[in-house]
This record gives structure tokens, sequence and C-alpha cells, in this order.
């Protein structure tokens, strides 16, 4: 597996990714945030609910006032195979956010949520963070799926890493300034794209019962002394 798994040039892919909204949502995808208030939003826990707001059309996550918090997308908690766009900026040396996907609570209890998430951080993390593929996924092993990664899953939980081809960079994000991403989850394929370029993909080739299906999208705060902020989200559901 290949980031040639690509069907849109990574050029037109940016393109489409950063201005594609500019008269509202693209076809096959709806808004999933209104740009004046969190309708359709809810804040995972108490100590979130103050720390996401909306201003200038933007949602914002303040790390002072919420630690590592999620604020969750409620109008549908069951979504499993879907295209997300949106455009995120991260303020604060140290800031790591992120999106969760088929989030679940998690009964084990080791974490709040089991779910696949794909991380945003700041310049200087590191690949283990910055458009990285994070398992949250107690009971079974939590993979590597680093900035670079291409990652195949077998039957058996072994995995297999190659690099991709003409992947994302660190000098390829505009720090603390807006950057496009685009999420992929079809059955047991997953790819991440920022700025037009694969940063990772994951194939999960797991027995059903071992894998995330559907659940909730959250949006993340991960520490203190940072902002966290997204506008023109969109979804497509796919079959």
């Amino acid at each position: 597996m290949k980031s040639s798994l690509n069907t849109l040039c990574p050029a037109i892919l940016f393109l489409v990714l950063t201005f594609g909204n500019a008269c509202g949502a693209e076809e096959g995808f709806s808004p999933i945030f209104d740009g004046k208030t969190l309708k359709g939003w809810m804040p995972v826990s108490t100590q979130a609910k103050d720390a996401w707001v909306v201003s200038d059309g933007i949602i914002r996550g303040d790390g002072d006032k919420g630690g590592r918090c999620y604020l969750a997308y409620v109008e549908n908690k069951k979504i499993g195979n879907f295209e997300l766009k949106f455009s995120y900026r991260l303020t604060g040396s140290k800031a790591n956010s992120g999106v969760s996907i088929r989030a679940i609570k998690d009964p084990t209890g080791k974490r709040d949520f089991q779910c696949y998430h794909a991380d945003l951080g700041a310049i200087g993390l590191g690949k283990q963070v910055m458009g990285a593929w994070d398992f949250h996924t107690p009971g079974r092993k939590e993979h590597r799926c680093f900035r670079g990664d291409s990652l195949i899953i077998d039957k058996n939980d072994k995995p297999t890493i190659t690099p991709i081809d003409n992947g994302l960079k660190e000098e390829d994000i505009r720090k603390e300034d807006w950057n496009a991403v685009y999420l992929l989850a079809k059955e047991n394929y997953f790819k991440f794209v920022i700025n037009g370029k694969t940063s990772a993909e994951f194939k999960e080739d797991l027995p059903k019962e071992k894998r995330l299906h559907e659940g909730m999208i959250q949006l993340q705060l991960h520490n203190p002394k940072m902002l966290a902020e997204f506008k023109d989200l969109q979804l497509r559901i796919l079959d």
C-alpha cells in the first residue's frame, strides 16, 4: 500500500481543501459547524465546558481552560465510513491536538474513549505527534503509524510499515497559521492528508470483532498553554 492510492493529484487536492468551500459546502459534503454556535457539538467533560467557544466563525479550544478534553459531534454518534475536511490552526510551542474518529466509550476504563486519532501538533513535536495516526485501542496493540508511515496490520495483528512516497514533511506545515486537512475512513482503510500531502495511512486486516467500526468524531485539546482552532468542517458519509 503506497500513497499512490491517492486518486487526486496532491496539488489539486490542496486547492480543493483550501478553497473548495468558498461558495459553500462541496457537492456531497455537508457542513457540520454553522460558524456561529456549537449546535450539534457537545463538550465531553465538565472541564471541557468552558474550553470550547465559537468566535469569528471559528471553533476555538483553550487549553488553559480545559486541559486534555474533547468536543464531540453529537448529531450523529455512529459515523463509520466518511470523508472529513476542515482547516485548523494551533498556537503554542507545545500545542497538541487532533481529531478522534469512530470514538466510543472505552469499556475497559483504561481510556476515556477507544478511537483512531489523527494527531495535530506544533512544529517541532516530531513525526510521532504531528501528522501521525494514534491507536487508542486498549486490549489490543496500539501500533506505530507516524507521519510518513504507510502501515498494514495483518490478521494476526502484525504490523508492516513502508514509507509514503512524497509524503508530508514538517516544512509543509504553516506554523501558527491555517492548514487544510482531509481524513478518509473507508471500511478498514484510513488516510490522513494535510495541505494536499498524505501524512499517514493504515489498513487493518484484523478480524472484524477487533476493529472499530463506527462512533463519534471528536476534536481534542491535549494540554495547557495552547489554542486549537477549527473552521470549515465538512462531512460526507460514505456507503
